[in-house]
């Protein structure tokens, strides 16, 4: 779990419906320190994350890729 909620800055491409400029594009976004590096291999990989957290504390994470796909991280939260 992140140490008081920690994060860190990653770039991650943003899909055009989260886009406030309606296209797709790169920014760079907090991400829960204890996931960032995941969803940083992923976008970097070419997997595009949707969202993502880790639990904080209440559960198990998770990352919810671009294409509808849930991938489950047991054990952080």
């Amino acid at each position: 779990m992140c140490r008081s909620w920690s994060t860190d800055k990653v770039l991650v491409n943003i899909p055009k419906d989260l886009s406030h400029t309606g296209r797709a594009r790169w920014d760079e976004k907090y991400i829960d320190s204890c996931i960032a590096d995941i969803v940083r291999v992923l976008n970097e990989g070419g997997i595009y994350t949707r969202t993502s957290c880790c639990g904080h504390g209440n559960g198990d994470g998770e990352i919810i890729l671009q294409d509808g796909r849930i991938i489950n991280i047991l054990g952080v939260g």
